[in-house]
């Protein structure tokens, strides 16, 4: 390193190729003084949840999807005889035939925990595209 001479012709200090992070500290603690002061200040914005109506009755009669953990399905009317379906376009075909043949019975669709909430979103998906309105959740 070199040296720095002095009007007196001795040696002064050397210099030193550090950061000094006390500044940076300074105005990080300046800042967080500014925010703690000022969010109390900030209303706070009102969030709109969408509101779940709850039937005081669950209905009697109803068209019933069971997804399995292992992707199969079974499509039908709740204490009926249930039809398997192999993939989304079996159930989607068979879903719109029980829409056509009962148009005012609600969907329950009843799952495996152990099943992807993803297999079950894209059941509701499709429900929606074949035109059923009132769709209902059930974990078995």
């Amino acid at each position: 390193m070199a040296q720095i001479s002095t009007m007196r012709g001795g040696t002064g200090r050397k210099l030193k190729a550090e950061i000094n992070v006390v500044p940076y500290i300074d105005v990080m603690l300046v800042l967080l003084v500014i925010f703690m002061v000022v969010a109390p200040m900030i209303p706070p914005t009102e969030i709109k949840l969408p509101k779940a109506g709850q039937s005081t009755q669950p209905p009697t009669e109803y068209m019933e999807i069971e997804l399995t953990e292992n992707g199969a399905a079974r499509v039908g009317i709740h204490g009926r005889q249930f039809v398997k379906a192999k993939n989304r376009e079996q159930l989607g075909t068979q879903l719109a035939a029980l829409k056509r043949k009962y148009p005012d019975l609600p969907l329950m669709i009843s799952a495996d925990k152990e099943i992807k909430y993803d297999e079950v979103v894209q059941t509701i998906s499709l429900a929606n595209k074949t035109g059923i309105a009132r769709v209902g959740l059930s974990a078995r």
